[in-house]
């Protein structure tokens, strides 16, 4: 144990995949990756349902790793995330037995014998040392990956930053959702957990925090434990829907996922979330929820790259679609990049649900007493967004500009 907490406060890593296949290097351990064994499937280690894959689009695969992660997916899979693969990292073989996950991997077979890390994080990262060569195996072909993990703990804290540097040495955009411990938890797990969040900002593309303490700003008192929990999860649910709503769907002005692929990778902290939006105002409404989610610990301030999508009935306006859209783009850097979609689903008749992925801004905190200053809820018509357009033929002419990609 002494070796492995000692590795975790000092590690290098470095990628070569000069040499057919890929090469990584983890804590000085170099992990050459076939494209044909699967160890751990032959230890028992590996369990994976029947007719796991999907065909067609960009495949997307979402790992829970230890409790909190794996919680996560259990979660996200009970309300019918659609659209992606779920698969559940363990050192816990207990735990692990009951995920709903479609894969189900315990990691660390010599390094935890299936017992858990025990809140070491050292343990973790040894683990998925140790199951490196089935864990990508698992990850291989996946064009985006997930990483959720909680922050603190042993399991997820020391390995999804490997798990990331594995998916994103395969050539997956890499993102990485984490939560960060409550206050009262104590110094000690926060500073385990802040040492996690450093390790996934190096290898993720995109990193998404959710601080469990701002779970008490804005659940009922009365509510339960799970309830509060399930609130967390329902964000990571919305950013995974959200974004393989973007890719699997076709829109009015269609969203593909190099669009999404040109905002995250190499992003950074992000914003990722979903306002829904009802009544006279929905579309501003939806905006105003999505750049102020009040999970996250950071504002959508001087972004420089932003994808949006707005979807909503067939009644939807293109003067709503702009007054959303004015909202965003006001907010952010003034030379940003802006990916916009519109999406028309007749199931979502007087509701508007638009989509904001927000990256490489500065990350300011907000205060947790700020507010945001109020924001007109009438769009001015005489101050239309000017997109920038593609040069058109005349036959174009026709096509409001907004809709015009």
């Amino acid at each position: 144990m002494g070796d492995a907490r000692a590795s975790w406060h000092h590690r290098e890593g470095a990628q070569d995949s000069s040499k057919g296949g890929v090469v990584w290097t983890i804590g000085g351990l170099a992990h050459a990756v076939s494209a044909a064994r699967l160890v751990g499937r032959e230890r028992g280690d590996v369990e994976m349902d029947e007719a796991v894959g999907l065909g067609g689009c960009a495949q997307i695969r979402v790992v829970g790793i230890g409790g909190g992660g794996c919680n996560a997916v259990d979660r996200m899979i009970r309300v019918g995330v659609r659209g992606v693969e779920f698969l559940a990292l363990n050192t816990d073989a207990q735990s692990l037995a009951k995920s709903n996950a479609s894969v189900r991997m315990r990691i660390g077979h010599k390094t935890s014998r299936g017992l858990g890390a025990g809140g070491d994080p050292g343990l973790g990262e040894q683990a998925v040392k140790e199951s490196a060569e089935e864990i990508a195996e698992l990850l291989r072909g996946a064009d985006m990956v997930f990483v959720t993990a909680g922050m603190g703990g042993g399991t997820g804290t020391g390995g999804a930053p490997l798990v990331a540097e594995i998916a994103r040495g395969l050539g997956a955009l890499t993102v990485a959702v984490v939560t960060k411990p409550f206050s009262f938890e104590g110094g000690q797990r926060i500073q385990v957990a802040l040492n996690g969040l450093e390790r996934l900002r190096h290898f993720a593309d995109t990193l998404v925090v959710i601080p469990n303490d701002r779970l008490l700003q804005i659940v009922d008192r009365n509510a339960s434990i799970r309830d509060a929990f399930l609130a967390a999860d329902d964000l990571l649910r919305q950013g995974i829907q959200g974004v393989s709503d973007l890719i699997t769907g076709t829109g009015l002005v269609n969203v593909d996922f190099n669009d999404v692929r040109a905002i995250m990778k190499d992003g950074g902290t992000a914003l990722m979330a979903i306002g829904i939006g009802r009544g006279e105002t929905r579309a501003l409404d939806a905006a105003t929820q999505a750049v102020n989610n009040q999970l996250l610990d950071v504002t959508v301030d001087g972004a420089k790259g932003v994808l949006f999508n707005v979807k909503g009935g067939k009644e939807l306006t293109l003067y709503e679609v702009n007054s959303a859209a004015e909202l965003i783009r006001k907010m952010v850097d003034p030379d940003a990049n802006i990916i916009f979609g519109a999406t028309i689903d007749e199931s979502l008749a007087g509701q508007v649900h638009i989509t904001v992925i927000a990256t490489g801004f500065d990350g300011r905190i907000k205060a947790s007493s700020a507010r945001r200053p109020v924001v007109a809820r009438q769009a001015q018509r005489d101050k239309l967004i000017q997109f920038p357009l593609r040069k058109l033929e005349q036959d174009q002419l026709d096509i409001p500009a907004f809709l015009r990609r």
